[in-house]
């Protein structure tokens, strides 16, 4: 394996040069981390996006080119994606919703550059520990794969709902409501097993379910921009010393780096999973946080860099974990993957058990890759980070206008329907009152993504397995964690209302 990971090393660094001077894939690397870069930070675009554009131009690249600019593409996305969470609470994908929470809080404290910093050193750190886990994790991970079924990946969706007691904070009850509308409007749609439609009213956009982009963009972007417009003040009114930020945040990351490595370490069994993914992976990371780390049900949610930290540890590992199903056994482990899968045959390249044998070589070069790319990614944002973190400076009704634009034209992208322009503005105003009456938006968010994961895999299980799936030793082990997880929450919720009546009592 040594010597497969040391030719993987000369095939990027080595001939054909560019000019003699650049290696062809070390180039591609490079440009696919900036054009990765630049996807993030667009709000509604992400790497599913990149990648397809991508695709097409690898027809006439060399295997170690193609799979490089592939890599370097999808890699770095979930980095970039921080600079809209955190300047204007608009994620710039799906695995940048957890960082609004707590990273526009810190950008209207004037500490945006402190985020950055915390941000690019976790997701760096991310990076580099989901490439060592897919380096060392497939001989060892591919017989506890093949141990999971439906059954569990319907306990895992299951355990991921219960977080929301713990998302919820003091308002357990409220995150579990919010939560069960999110699974309602997540079966809007015709059934996948069934074919029959349901609360589709008689519009033929809706039977495709509702999509995601403009529901989370209308429960975070809308609010956020609605409530500073009419402050009609700048995103913060703190003076914002951008690169002293910095260093605090990198220091932040350092003094949490036990937080990092677990939820480093999270990100990559989700990615691991497949059908689980971007779209859960930072809010199971940013529950996790919330249950685990001191203080947090006071601070979270009101600028805590350890809210930003676990999101973003977890949601750059995820790419290392979605690769280990794709090479090892063909099953790609997200969307993104998915395409990576296509890159792969088109260089004639079949994925699977055969690839680990016969092109180890190859492997290894994802895991460089990813490696490079995650590297290239945060070194070239820390030298953005002064001139995007004074952003914050300027008047709110200056760019207002540019975001809500933004904002609008990635709903549109979802399905390139105004249908979607009416699930944004309904999910504005729903986010709106939400925000105002003190609700729980995340829990919704979360109830949608989760939605159909559920409803797929208990159909698969009752029907293979009738009701005997529910004595699976999986099942019942992630049932208890469950319960654990629910218990805490409304311990901690009942414990703070206790603390805070004597003092409202005074």
């Amino acid at each position: 394996m040594l010597d497969a990971a040391m030719i993987a090393l000369e095939n990027i660094f080595g001939c054909p040069c560019y000019l003699e001077v650049i290696p062809i894939p070390l180039a591609m690397l490079f440009a696919g981390v900036l054009f990765g870069l630049f996807l993030g930070a667009m709000p509604g675009l992400g790497g599913i996006v990149g990648l397809a554009i991508i695709l097409p131009f690898t027809y006439d690249m060399d295997t170690t080119s193609a799979l490089a600019i592939m890599i370097g593409v999808t890699a770095v996305v979930s980095t970039s994606d921080t600079i809209p969470a955190v300047l204007f609470g608009v994620p710039g994908t799906a695995s940048a919703q957890a960082t609004v929470m707590d990273g526009h809080p810190m950008a209207v404290k004037g500490e945006a550059g402190r985020a950055f910093g915390a941000a690019y050193m976790s997701s760096l750190i991310g990076g580099l520990v989901g490439a060592c886990l897919l380096a060392v994790s497939i001989p060892i991970l591919r017989p506890l794969v093949l141990m999971f079924g439906s059954p569990e990946f319907f306990m895992l969706g299951l355990l991921g709902i219960s977080m929301v007691a713990v998302l919820a904070g003091s308002a357990p009850i409220k995150g579990l409501v919010a939560g069960a509308i999110g699974l309602i409007v997540g079966t809007v749609g015709s059934d996948p097993q069934l074919g029959e439609l349901r609360y589709t009213f008689g519009h033929l956009y809706l039977w495709d379910r509702v999509p995601l982009v403009p529901v989370a963009l209308g429960l975070f972007a809308i609010p956020e921009m609605v409530d500073l417009v009419v402050k009609g003040t700048k995103i913060s009114n703190v003076p914002t010393k951008a690169m002293k930020g910095v260093a605090v945040g990198i220091r932040d990351a350092f003094d949490n780096w036990f937080l990092v490595l677990r939820c480093s370490a999270l990100g990559t069994w989700i990615g691991f999973i497949p059908g689980l993914g971007a779209s859960v992976v930072d809010w199971f990371a940013y529950g996790h946080a919330a249950q685990t780390v001191k203080g947090a049900r006071e601070t979270f949610g009101k600028g805590d860099v350890r809210g930003v930290i676990a999101p973003e540890s977890a949601n750059n590992a995820r790419e290392g974990g979605a690769l280990i199903p794709t090479v090892a056994f063909g099953i790609p482990g997200s969307s993104s993957m998915a395409l990576i899968l296509g890159g792969l045959m088109i260089q004639g390249i079949q994925p699977g058990p055969s690839m680990l044998k016969e092109h180890l070589d190859l492997t290894y070069t994802l895991v460089w890759s990813l490696a490079l790319s995650n590297i290239f990614g945060t070194v070239i944002l820390m030298f953005l980070t002064s001139q995007v973190a004074k952003l914050t400076q300027v008047r709110i009704n200056i760019i207002a206008p540019i975001i809500l634009a933004v904002v609008f034209l990635a709903a549109f992208q979802a399905t390139a329907a105004m249908g979607d322009l009416g699930i944004l503005m309904t999910a504005g105003v729903l986010g709106w009152l939400m925000k105002r009456f003190a609700w729980p938006r995340p829990p919704m968010v979360l109830g949608l993504v989760l939605a159909n994961i559920l409803e797929r895999n208990l159909w698969i299980s009752t029907n293979r397995y009738g009701l005997d799936w529910l004595l699976r030793p999986g099942v019942i082990a992630i049932f208890l964690l469950i319960i654990a997880s629910l218990a805490y929450g409304f311990y901690m919720a009942n414990k703070g209302g206790k603390q805070e009546a004597p003092a409202t009592k005074g």
